[in-house]
């Protein structure tokens, strides 16, 4: 018998070829630098492409960029993105350095790529992060990178210290006013008569808000051409340079890896170099404007007289929050009170509750001090601060150290609801034109009338079982008068105005009110004559489910028996119903 073999067709498997980067990073800016750069990116480009098995993805390439983070290697951050859209495999770098000299966001970045199945080749340090022991050896080379990074930043501050103690400045820095001609620091005119001028202005009582504005009219712009903001204006007023003199290390870097800076207040050697330019600002006038700035620091708020202040401004802080309380006057709402300002902050967080009324506050400062009329100075200089922990206490914190807790009741209802205000309010209510509430809640807010009490009629919103809504107006008062429905109303509105559709316009125009008696409505018109319009409402009703039905029908059936057990029999009825179906189910 013959034997018959199917021979199937064969594909070539053809072996996917790896998609390779590589990364190369220069931390100076230099010619030599330069040169550094362009040779590892030709060396890379060349390895890579000379590769039969590997597919060029690019070469990522940053230059005077320090190693210590990886937020301002725009390079680097581009290579990251690209990984994570697949289009790298593998990432070829020099060495641990020049990928990161920060072991946590080295170690992070090489798990992030290797959890995304990217591999990273450290050539000098023979690592390749996929082999079993590649993090091991990672983690401590990269610790080793890191201390050098330190141990770099060290020397480096060593050397500028030294500069500093012979009086020689840490490079041409850039300052308002200044330029540099060789090594010395000359005044540039225009802007030294701007410097002049904000101290002037300074010394004369203005805010720096108010210069500001002033130099935005004159046009006047900064040292990059951009706005003159009021914190330039105070960085001037606080540069002793201005002066002719320069201090070194106002601030150093607390951290070289992080690179975070921090204001010197003792904490290093400053360094005072008297007579090293010419002066734009003579020291008198520089001492007087920081005499000046430490008494307006002092007073806080009180020193800015452009703004309305009071003794109490930035004395009373939240127990909270520690926010200041800020005062609020009103005369439409006669409100006059201090609460907390997150209040009036959107998403705030505080949970403080109420306001003190200026009235309340005044008295319990005045019996705080023992005083029997409040004294504004006696407050300033006896009061440090006052503290609100919770509603209707204060605690008086005195300059001498002692404390004073106060508890007190607020009256400011009472003194705001008299007969006068609520005859007031309650003729603004009557008339729909006069409502303060009309557009916040209906069109007929203030317009339907009771005909039995005369109150106004209130909407309520009806949601029935089937979740249909219906609003209705009812009588606010006890007497009971019918309701009546929001589409009634705007119905009988119509029809009595000569309209196919309701307009509120044309109401608030012919119309004074609507009085509902008796299931009528009588309309009254603004030119003295009345028109009347009946209703009656209908009960909305539905139809029962045929398993009701037929519950009903069971129940009707025991009670027609008359068993002396019928009650019994009905409770377990319902409880079977209302175990098939919670609700009375109705259609």
């Amino acid at each position: 018998m013959r034997t018959i073999r199917k021979i199937e067709q064969s594909i070539p498997n053809l072996r996917q070829r790896k998609k390779v980067a590589a990364y190369a990073r220069v931390s100076v800016e230099s010619e030599r630098m330069h040169h550094s750069l362009s040779a590892q990116v030709s060396y890379y480009s060349s390895l890579i492409q000379k590769n039969p098995e590997w597919e060029y993805a690019g070469v990522y390439a940053d230059y005077g960029i320090s190693g210590t983070g990886i937020k301002k290697r725009q390079e680097f951050q581009r290579m990251l993105e690209d990984a994570e859209q697949g289009k790298i495999d593998l990432i070829l770098t020099k060495s641990i350095q020049r990928f990161a000299r920060n072991t946590v966001d080295l170690l992070c970045t090489v798990r992030h790529l290797k959890d995304l199945g990217i591999e990273v080749w450290f050539e000098k340090e023979h690592i390749h992060t996929m082999s079993g022991e590649g993090e091991l050896m990672l983690t401590i080379l990269a610790s080793f990178a890191q201390e050098e990074s330190r141990s770099i930043s060290t020397n480096v501050k060593w050397g500028t210290r030294k500069r500093f103690a012979q009086g020689i400045p840490n490079g041409r820095f850039r300052i308002y006013g200044y330029r540099w001609q060789g090594d010395q620091l000359v005044p540039e005119p225009k802007e030294a008569s701007v410097v002049k001028l904000i101290y002037d202005n300074f010394l004369k009582g203005l805010s720096a808000e108010t210069t500001e504005r002033q130099l935005e009219e004159m046009g006047i712009k900064s040292f990059n051409g951009k706005h003159f903001g009021n914190s330039a204006v105070r960085r001037i007023l606080e540069n002793i340079t201005y002066t002719g003199n320069l201090l070194f290390q106002k601030a150093y870097s607390a951290d070289p890896i992080t690179g975070k800076t921090k204001i010197n207040h003792g904490e290093l050697p400053q360094y005072f170099v008297e007579n090293t330019h010419e002066a734009i600002i003579p020291m008198e006038t520089y001492k007087k404007v920081q005499e000046e700035r430490e008494r307006r620091r002092e007073l806080g708020a009180l020193a800015n007289w452009s703004i309305d202040t009071c003794c109490f401004t930035s004395k009373i802080r939240c127990g909270i929050c520690g926010k200041s309380f800020v005062h609020i006057r009103s005369n439409r709402k006669n409100k006059d009170c201090w609460t907390c300002i997150s209040h009036k902050e959107r998403g705030r967080t505080c949970r403080s509750k109420g306001a003190i009324p200026q009235k309340v506050l005044v008295k319990e400062c005045t019996e705080a001090l023992g005083l029997s009329e409040f004294d504004e100075n006696v407050f300033l200089n006896q009061v440090d601060k006052i503290v609100v922990p919770e509603h209707h206490v204060m605690v008086f914190h005195m300059k001498d150290g002692t404390k004073i807790t106060r508890q007190w009741v607020s009256t400011a209802r009472k003194d705001y609801w008299t007969s006068e205000r609520r005859k007031e309010w309650a003729e603004r209510h009557k008339l729909k034109s006069t409502n303060p509430n009309r557009k916040t809640f209906n069109e007929f807010t203030g317009f339907i009338k009771c005909g039995n009490c005369g109150e106004n009629y209130r909407s309520q919103q009806t949601t029935y079982v089937d979740g249909e809504k219906e609003r209705y107006w009812r009588c606010i008062g006890t007497c009971g008068n019918e309701a009546v429905k929001d589409s009634t109303m705007k119905k009988l509105t119509a029809s009595v105005l000569g309209m196919d559709t309701f307009d509120e316009g044309k109401m608030d125009e012919l119309l004074e009110k609507a009085v509902i008696l008796n299931g009528e409505v009588t309309f009254h018109f603004k030119d003295g004559h009345t028109e009347t319009r009946q209703y009656k409402e209908r009960k909305r009703g539905y139809r029962h489910s045929k398993a009701y039905r037929a519950y009903m029908s069971e129940i009707i059936q025991v009670i027609k028996r008359k068993d002396p057990e019928a009650k019994a029999k009905i409770m377990e009825l319902k409880k079977e119903w209302k175990r098939e179906d919670n609700r009375w189910q109705k259609q």
